[in-house]
Formats: structure tokens, sequence, C-alpha cells
């Protein structure tokens, strides 16, 4: 259970960070960064065993065919490294897009130079496993499936578990990008089978920026030795140095990895992946209604919202402008997110990091006060929006 006492407002003059990460973080991993480390010291080396031990026991009974290879930079160089290493270079993916970061897969095959095919729905709308088996069966040169969790430019939680079973039956090989998700939705292979599945530091665990991490089954990391084409992010390279020294071949950021240990305590405090969600799960549900209340309508329908982050629809009142709205947000002490769809005007609200709903009722009532502070007397969007959210939730 979240003991809420533990809730603290940021430091003096920090806002609070409704993003996707990175996101507002306890006093005390703030504090276990105040500490140097010496890469190559036995300490450190404990630190990263227990970094990725802990990561495992998150998989739970169904993980123990699993290793966890910690790779530095963001998310994104994480998912690289999961894509060069573990698609094999005559490969083909399935790549199952709703949004961004869907796109930035794809790209990142473009890169790659790793042959693909793009499933795109849109901003509205999940894969479903139905029509990922056909697309298998259809295919034969498919090798691998490549799937978003939460696709957070629009908040989406796509059913994983479908797909999953859809490319399960079909013998290919699922890779997950949880970047957002992991943490605070459960990603078990008991019940959900795929090869690898990555996240990051500075998401649902609530540590800082710094690195990013793969749990991969160790037959699939075994077999990738001489796919990848880049030194830095070759994930059997890494796994295998870690395996045979304890440390990590290049730099690893020291302060970084402390601040996520302190995370992964707390983590394991609240009640680890079920009572983090649960948290999570409430400030989207104040956040909602408040925002619903207020006249906002979110992009998506109820059962796609995620409890990751939330977009809304900008109104349709010509007193309504993003650019200000953020600001007097900011004033009040909360950075929200632009949108980042390709046919509508929007903004996201993330709702994870150190808070709960009581932070959330404060950022309903700013929200509010930003509308009355730009004069915009309707929050409602502009009727095509809602028109075309209708005709595809239909």
């Amino acid at each position: 259970m979240t003991d809420r006492a533990k809730i603290m407002p940021p430091a003096q003059g920090e806002p609070w960070l409704l993003t996707p990460g990175p996101l507002t973080t306890s006093l005390a991993v703030k504090q276990a960064m105040l500490r140097d480390w010496g890469s190559w010291d036995s300490d450190f080396r404990a630190m990263t065993a227990e970094l990725r031990s802990r990561l495992l026991s998150m998989l739970g009974a169904g993980g123990a065919d699993y290793d966890c290879v910690p790779v530095q930079g963001s998310g994104t160089y994480v998912v690289e490294a999961m894509l060069g290493s573990l698609v094999p270079r005559d490969g083909k993916t399935l790549v199952l897009a709703n949004g961004a970061y869907g796109q930035r897969t794809r790209r990142t095959l473009d890169c790659l130079g790793r042959a693909h095919l793009l499933l795109d729905k849109g901003d509205y709308l999940p894969p479903r496993g139905a029509e990922v088996a056909a697309i298998l069966a259809g295919d034969p040169d498919i090798t691998h499936v490549a799937v978003v969790h939460c696709e957070t430019s629009s908040g989406i939680l796509n059913p994983i578990g479908e797909i999953a079973e859809a490319v399960e039956a079909a013998g290919r090989r699922l890779l997950i990008d949880s970047m957002s998700a992991f943490g605070a939705l459960p990603v078990e292979p008991a019940h959900v089978r795929f090869d690898a599945l990555v996240s990051s530091a500075n998401k649902c665990i609530e540590g800082v920026p710094g690195f990013g991490f793969v749990l991969a089954r160790r037959d699939v990391l075994d077999g990738a030795r001489g796919n990848s084409q880049s030194l830095s992010l070759d994930l059997h390279d890494q796994w295998a140095h870690m395996e045979t020294t304890g440390q990590w071949r290049f730099t690893p950021p020291t302060h970084t990895v402390a601040a996520f240990l302190q995370a992964l305590r707390a983590h394991e405090a609240e009640g680890g992946v079920a009572g983090r969600g649960a948290r999570y799960a409430r400030n989207r549900d104040v956040l909602v209604a408040g925002m619903r209340q207020l006249g906002f309508e979110t992009l998506l329908d109820d059962r796609w919202l995620s409890p990751i982050i939330v977009t809304f629809f900008c109104p349709d009142d010509p007193a309504f402008a993003f650019d200000r709205f953020y600001d007097l947000m900011k004033a009040k002490g909360f950075i929200i997110y632009p949108g980042k769809l390709t046919v509508v005007d929007s903004f996201r609200i993330g709702c994870i990091g150190q808070m709960d709903e009581g932070v959330m009722t404060q950022v309903i009532a700013a929200a509010g006060d930003a509308l009355r502070d730009m004069g915009v007397t309707d929050a409602r969007p502009p009727a095509a929006a809602l028109i075309e959210r209708a005709r595809l939730a239909a």
C-alpha cells in the first residue's frame, strides 16, 4: 500500500513534472546522487548486480529464463540496441504503430537497414491480435513483431496480451517497448510471451535519466552475437561483459544508478508493480473526471486510457492558445506536455512520478484558473474531432 504521507512536494522553486519522464522524483532519490562512485569498484559492481536482480524480479516466476542488460543513454538508445542486436540482419519486423514512438521504431529499423512492414493505426486505436495474426499468416518472411506497450503520444494502452498470443501462435518473436509502462503495469512472461522488453530509469520506477535496460531471454541474448552494427549499442557484447566482469563496458552513469537503486527500493515498499500502478490509476481517474467537469474531452475512449499519461483535445474557443495555457499552468507550478498527434491540436498531462490524487486535484484547479484568465468560456474541442473519435471507436 502507498504511504501517502511520503508524497512530498518538490523542493522550493521546482515544478511538478506532469510528463511521461523525466518526472518528479523523491527527495531520497535526489539525495542518493550526492555521493561519487568508482565505476570499477566492487561496491559499484554490487550496485549493478542488485539493479539487475531487482528488475528481473518484476517479471515474476516466468522470469527465470531472462536476464537484464542496462545500457547507457536515453530510452531511444536502448530501443535501438534491442532492435539492432536481437533482429538478425536478414530478419523482417512487423511494426505496430499508433503514434510517434511506433513510428520511431520504424525509422530506427530504416537506419539499421532492417526489413520491416508497418501497421499504422493512426492516433486513436490500438493494433488488435486478430489483425496481427492475419498479417503474419500472409507474410512468412516476418520474423519479429515490435509493439509499444503504452504509446505516450496519445496515452493509449495497447493490448499486448492478445498481440503476444497472436505472435506466439504464428511462431514469431515479440519485442516490447515498455518504456513508459514497465514498473506500473504487469508484463510477466508467464502470461505474455516475449523475447525482450525495454524501459528506462526515469519512467514508472521514478529514477532519473541516464540509462535504459533490456529484459531479454538468455538464449536470445546468447544467439545475438554479431547482429549489431554498433559498438556501443551491442547488447550481446554488453551482456557478455557484465556476465564476465560485473562491470559496464564503458563509463556508467554512476549517480543515476545510485538514484535508481533508491527508487527500486521505494517501488518495492509501495507494493511493487501493483502498488505503483494503483496510485497512477487513481491519479488518472481524478484527473480525467476533473478535466471533463471543466469541459475538456479526452482523445481516447475510456477503455484505452492508460494510467501513464492522458491526451486532451485543445478547446475550440478562439480565446484558447496552448502556449498561454502552458505558461499559466507553469506559473502555478505544473509542467505539462504539448500534443504529439498528427491530426488534431491537443496537450498531454502525465499521471506518473512522485505525486498522488491530491496533486491531481490541484492540477484541475490550476487548469480552471487558466481558462478563466484566458477568457475561455467553453473547453469543448471542435465538433469534427469528437465525430472522428466516435466514428473510430464504433
